[in-house]
């Protein structure tokens, strides 16, 4: 019983030995693979959304959309141009849905 504990505890130092730890170091950079900090891009002002994405929808337009990979009919109720989503009420159901506007194509 004791040849056990000892080979158990014996093992344990030797798994604990190789797993890395707390004293592992890692090597330090050298001074000319430092690069110097740049400030960040101040923000700019947010582009409009592209015109192609939103110049032919209008609410009310009869529309398709893609939905779980199908095409429904439905009809745009507002267009968020920002978001670049619309807001539509498809044909059969009572609840509106909002899409993205890559997510519709004119009838």
């Amino acid at each position: 019983m004791t040849t056990k504990l000892i080979a158990v505890l014996a093992l344990c130092v030797l798994i604990a030995a190789c797993e890395p730890g707390s004293e592992v170091t890692k090597p330090a950079a050298s001074p000319a693979a430092q690069t110097t900090s740049t400030p960040a891009p101040s923000p700019s002002v947010e582009a409009p959304a592209p015109a192609s994405a939103v110049a032919g929808w209008k609410a009310g337009d009869k529309v398709k959309v893609t939905i779980n990979g199908a095409a429904v009919e439905a009809t745009v109720v507002s267009i968020d141009e920002k978001a670049l989503k619309a807001t539509v009420k498809v044909q059969g159901e009572t609840k509106e849905r909002t899409v993205n506007l890559s997510d519709i194509v004119k009838q």
